[in-house]
């Protein structure tokens, strides 16, 4: 059965991201364990063997599957199309709404997957994972910069919504209310700082110099 699988890693990938809503389901009773993974593919009908050999890599491989099946149902109900002509601050923000939408009701799966990706030995997959995530973000609100700008929006939104997530996790509010609070004053935060590294790093000719003006004040205009 294991070499049969292996020679089909799309229909793999295609079960884990099937299993992972159930998965994260049963977390709240089984954490994140083969307890979990079991009962998600009995309720799926899917062999527990193979459900189990699709999880091998034990937490973090179900968590990862937790995650790319919410950026699915991110771009699923948020399409690049529907953003096009809102301002860029609001495409983050319902990007961002949408991927808390996708795990609402699974708070305690949530908790329980952040205390996980904070463990030492977890900390480079995490992050891999909050990068990729970030990157999907980025895309969907047509972001298209190649240079350092697509490095730097990407670790200052995947820090944001990284944030936001503990947030949301032990949030009790109405609606959710503080969450939208704490990410709209993160969103702005981001706007700010583009329009200061804007003016910062703007043509050339523009830019304050310190030379230009030593030069001015040593040979006046006439």
């Amino acid at each position: 059965m294991a070499g049969k699988v292996m020679e089909e890693p799309q229909t793999l990938e295609a079960l884990r991201r099937q299993l992972a809503p159930a998965i994260a389901d049963a977390v709240a009773f089984d954490g994140w364990s083969e307890e979990a993974v079991a009962q998600a593919a009995a309720m799926a009908g899917v062999d527990n063997e193979l459900a189990q050999f699709a999880f091998q890599g034990g937490a973090m491989a179900m968590i990862a599957a937790w995650i790319g099946h919410v950026d699915e149902r991110m771009a699923a109900t948020t399409p690049a199309e529907s953003l096009a002509n809102l301002p860029i601050r609001e495409r983050i923000r319902r990007l961002v709404m949408a991927r808390l939408d996708a795990v609402a009701g699974r708070e305690e799966a949530l908790t329980r997957a952040l205390s996980i990706m904070a463990m030492p030995q977890n900390v480079v997959a995490a992050t891999k994972l909050g990068w990729h995530s970030a990157d999907v973000m980025w895309r969907l609100a047509g972001d298209s910069a190649t240079d350092y700008n697509h490095y730097t929006k990407r670790a200052i939104l995947g820090a944001i919504y990284a944030a936001t997530l503990q947030v949301y996790a032990r949030d009790k509010s109405e609606n959710k209310a503080e969450t939208r609070a704490f990410l709209d004053r993160r969103i702005d935060g981001i706007i700010r700082f583009e329009k200061t590294k804007a003016k910062v790093f703007r043509a050339p000719d523009d830019r304050f110099s310190v030379t230009r003006l030593l030069g001015r004040l040593r040979y006046p205009a006439r």
